[in-house]
């Protein structure tokens, strides 16, 4: 890692515009609804929390996630934009630990925790490898 360590508190909040392909469809015909997946949510709050991390990695490290404890909260329709934002609460050696929250229409849509932790590139590849 790079320059001087991120400090406790510290935050990226990343935006996007729900799109179908975040969605999953509830209902049939006039009755259907689609709405921001629980799957696709967590995807960009991992985000939040990587984007976060990448300023201080080396060519040879990178951020992998390691935990992820998320309430989804409230339902949110596509076209609707959402903000994820990841805020450093802890942090060991190559161990980080993010508080997570999303908000869509200023309404908390999410909240929870989620872990990364930094690993060596070339470690991981020739672990893959070895496999």
């Amino acid at each position: 890692m790079q320059g001087q360590q991120p400090k406790i508190g510290d935050d990226n909040t990343i935006s996007f515009t729900v799109a179908h392909s975040h969605s999953i469809t509830f209902g049939s015909g006039e009755a259907e609804i689609s709405v921001l997946s629980t799957p696709s949510l967590i995807w960009f709050l991992e985000q939040a929390a990587l984007q976060f991390l990448e300023p201080w990695l080396d060519q040879d490290s990178l951020s992998v996630g390691t935990h992820v404890d998320i309430e989804h909260l409230a339902p949110t329709p596509v076209g609707v934009q959402v903000q994820c934002t990841a805020r450093l609460i802890y942090q060991d050696g190559p161990v980080y630990r993010f508080s997570v929250e999303a908000f869509a229409g200023g309404e908390k849509i999410a909240r929870g925790l989620h872990s990364r932790r930094i690993v060596r590139l070339s470690q991981l590849t020739k672990r893959l490898r070895a496999q």
